[in-house]
């Protein structure tokens, strides 16, 4: 899990950005309006450069299978990148690097940000690279640009992410991939029809992408459900949890406070403006789904969990001096990050819990200091499980070696745009999109310190601070593959 911290850009002076460390939380604050400063201390650091988020945006995120069906993961990157450049007036020139996360990708664009970089225009001399960390992909997509800029190597950098899960890899089996390479090679007719001969009926059963996390063999949606299980979170708390996420997403798109989702025109299709997975219910339509993962006893079902989702993502993050000698106005301040790893077999969704204190404490803030959290979503047990942890002095004692607890955010600054459960979660793009919302609140909200928190498979998570220029701290943890495995099962 990653961490982040971003720092409000109107109160905290023009100055430092911050380092990169391992953790599980994440801050971002948004820039102040023409307000008196809030009397809380800047993050500025002697030395270090300031790096900043000029702006963010994303393609709809849209369920799998939908209208984006048709496409291929680079035709959505190449939207986001394209959609950029638009908002912000950035001559493609300026970029000095561009970097991408992706989950499960495509063979023919393994380099996924190569290809959409080319695709949007950017010149061929700008270097890009694609990376992949689960479902904090994004985010260490992001980290990454800030630690090039933070070390002087560049002034301006474009991170995002794609996802696209309409049209998954599915390999051969084994045995008829060997007979197939061997069919490749050999060298006279009799060869081959003896390798022909060979094929049996079961080679032909195909591989469907991997629905458990490797080193456990065990879905992200078990994992879930045991984890619910343990910290006593019943299946109406889930469904209850999952209702507001969908409720305040609607309210969100309703109001137009989703500015970061930009039209996408679909070849051969309509114009796509807006998340498709929002879908408010009841309670008692909620209760009659079956469990997903756990039959017939577990707690997590479809109502609960994030869906499978196509989308792509992208933010402008550039050095301040860089910034502003170009006339920008940036959003937040990129202060602080953390990335922690946890055991992936019973504390693989729990990287909140651990990264949030360390992100804090890195920056000398505590719980209080925070005007807006946002945690990636992947469960509503998840999520309950892990305020029930931060709530818990025994689980501080007993698992982090603490005196108290850590403390759960309060739910009127939390994840109140929705989340991950209504808006979706394309796994590799929803670190860009918890970043551009925190920054986004703390304008619309007049803060000034923001956390983000995601967990990715493998047991591990990502927080990151952002200070309204506006300060963001972020928090990743490892959790993200399991993730991913929990999703293809779901869905």
């Amino acid at each position: 899990m990653a961490s982040m911290l971003l720092t409000s850009l109107r109160s905290s002076p023009l100055t430092s950005v911050q380092a990169a460390q391992f953790g599980k939380t994440s801050w971002v604050s948004a820039e102040l309006k023409n307000t008196s400063p809030k009397s809380k201390k800047t993050l500025a650091k002697s030395g270090v450069k300031n790096v900043v988020l000029v702006d963010g945006v994303r393609t709809p995120f849209l369920l799998s299978g939908t209208t984006y069906a048709d496409l291929m993961p680079h035709d959505l990157a190449r939207a986001a990148l394209q959609g950029l450049l638009k908002r912000t007036g950035l001559p493609k020139d300026a970029v000095d690097y561009i970097v991408y996360g992706t989950v499960i990708q495509e063979v023919k664009t393994s380099n996924v940000a190569r290809e959409a970089a080319l695709g949007a225009g950017f010149s061929d001399k700008t270097p890009a690279h694609t990376v992949t960390m689960a479902c904090i992909s994004s985010n260490q997509a992001m980290t990454t640009a800030v630690g090039l800029i933070a070390a002087g190597q560049c002034d301006a950098v474009v991170a995002g992410g794609v996802e696209f899960m309409s049209d998954v890899p599915i390999r051969h089996s084994r045995k008829m991939r060997k007979t197939m390479l061997s069919l490749n090679k050999a060298k006279t007719l009799g060869a081959r029809l003896s390798l022909l001969g060979s094929i049996r009926l079961a080679h032909l059963s195909p591989e469907l992408p991997a629905v458990a996390e490797f080193s456990t063999a065990e879905t992200m949606g078990h994992s879930a459900d045991r984890l619910a299980a343990a910290f006593g979170v019943s299946r109406l708390e889930q469904d209850e949890f999952a209702l507001r996420s969908h409720k305040l997403a609607k309210k969100a798109q309703d109001s137009e406070l989703l500015s970061d989702v930009i039209s996408f025109k679909v070849p051969g299709r309509d114009i796509v403006s807006k998340d498709n997975g929002i879908r408010p219910a009841t309670m008692e339509q909620m209760a009659k789904l079956k469990p997903a993962f756990i039959k017939p006893h577990g707690t997590v079902t479809a109502a609960n969990s994030s869906f499978l989702t196509d989308g792509a993502s992208a933010v402008l993050i550039m050095s301040e001096e860089k910034a502003l000698a170009m006339g920008y106005k940036p959003k937040a301040y990129l202060r602080d990050f953390v990335y922690v790893s946890q055991d992936p077999k019973d504390q693989l969704l729990l990287g909140p819990t651990y990264a949030t204190p360390k992100v804090l404490e890195k920056s000398g803030l505590t719980l209080n200091d925070i005007d807006v959290f946002e945690f990636h979503e992947a469960f509503a047990g998840q999520i309950m499980a892990n305020l029930k942890a931060m709530e818990s002095d025994w689980f501080g004692q007993t698992y982090m070696g603490r005196k108290t607890k850590v403390g759960a955010p309060p739910m009127e600054k939390f994840n109140t745009w929705g989340g991950s459960l209504s808006l979706g979660h394309p796994f590799a793009a929803t670190g860009c999109r918890l970043v551009t919302t925190v920054a986004h609140r703390l304008q619309k909200e007049g803060g000034q310190y923001g956390l983000v928190a995601a967990c990715a498979a493998g047991g591990q998570v990502c927080d990151t601070t952002e200070p309204t220029k506006h300060m963001l701290t972020w928090k990743y943890s490892y959790n993200a593959l399991l993730y991913v495995c929990c999703r293809v099962m779901l869905w």
